[in-house]
């Protein structure tokens, strides 16, 4: 029989043992963050929120930890915007244009050559800039926060065989948009506009649902739509914007040093985007090319032609858009 001291010594031990297993376990974060994502992770947007990620967790020593859900594994990119607003999620990635049917006024980014160049876009997204000021106001009265704007890109569009010059080459053709207006741009120009969710591109092109392609250069890289298209046209009819938007609820009932910490990442996150914007597009041409893609720059005359065609789009546009679109519009011109 063993005797009473030895059990009560074994007994202590193990109790010892136990707490020491449990003191050794890592500590779980006090808060979680889900993000959705319709890209892949390994695009520049995904890349992005790893780093994101990465900055929320180490300047919060662990206390707030990120997942993030790619690929439109929980939501397609026109479901971003409710999923995140009602709380079904706490965050997600969404094209700005998918807020577009409650706030027209959004797609001025998409409005023809107003927004063409790389200053124009910077100055637009600014932090306190008129334009993003108006629009994350609105925004907010959707249910979301916006943490921060994510570049994607110029529009280019994709075809086989031959670049698309001019609205004359696009009369008839089915084109694949991601937005309202882009697809009123489309039928301003000749075109039939075919709505395709990003995710589902590359069937789209492979089955010839439509003839014409429209994303961001970065998509053609990140999607490898080179295996379905051989040819970028760089008409440069508008700037894509995405955003990062959080929640209502679940931001206010974050603690104020959650928040900061949040905020902090997120302004490190946009500012890493934006100027690595030109390289990553420099990037993807350069590998679009690789993969034996052709690369079309239309010439003065042609953009003139394009520009004439688009009009009719601004028209119609400022006329649904309201007095905010309005505002928001003579901000961008201001530029």
């Amino acid at each position: 029989m063993t005797p009473w001291n030895t059990v009560a010594r074994l007994a202590a031990a193990g109790a010892l043992a136990a707490a020491t297993a449990i003191t050794a376990l890592p500590a779980q974060a006090e808060t979680t963050l889900r993000i959705t994502l319709q890209l892949p992770l390994k695009s520049h947007l995904g890349q992005n929120l790893l780093y994101f990620k990465e900055e929320v967790e180490k300047i919060s020593e662990g206390d707030v930890s990120v997942e993030i859900y790619d690929s439109a594994q929980l939501y397609k990119d026109k479901e971003v915007p409710d999923a995140v607003g009602s709380g079904q999620i706490e965050a997600g990635v969404a094209s700005l244009t998918t807020y577009v049917g409650e706030i027209p006024a959004v797609d001025v980014f998409y409005m023809p050559f107003l927004l063409n160049s790389e200053e124009k876009v910077r100055a637009a997204v600014a932090a306190g800039s008129p334009v993003r000021t108006l629009i994350d106001d609105a925004i907010a009265e959707t249910g979301a926060n916006v943490l921060w704007w994510q570049a994607y890109g110029t529009v280019i569009l994709l075809s086989n065989d031959a670049p698309i010059k001019t609205p004359d080459e696009m009369k008839g053709k089915k084109v694949r948009v991601f937005g309202k207006t882009l697809g009123q741009w489309v039928q301003a120009v000749g075109g039939v506009p075919t709505l395709i969710s990003g995710s589902e591109q590359f069937l789209a092109y492979q089955r010839g649902t439509v003839d014409v392609g429209m994303t961001g250069v970065s998509g053609v890289q990140s999607r490898s739509l080179w295996d379905v298209m051989d040819t970028i046209t760089r008409v440069n009819v508008a700037d894509i914007e995405f955003i990062v938007v959080i929640n209502q609820d679940y931001w206010e009932g974050l603690s104020e040093q959650e928040q900061m910490w949040i905020n902090e990442a997120a302004t490190r996150a946009q500012e890493r985007v934006r100027d690595e914007m030109s390289n990553i597009e420099a990037k993807a041409y350069s590998d679009a090319e690789a993969n034996g893609m052709a690369i079309y720059d239309p010439t003065p005359e042609e953009i003139e032609a394009w520009k004439t065609a688009s009009q009719p789009v601004i028209d119609t546009w400022l006329k649904e858009a309201g007095d905010l679109g309005q505002k928001v519009y003579d901000a961008a011109k201001s530029l």
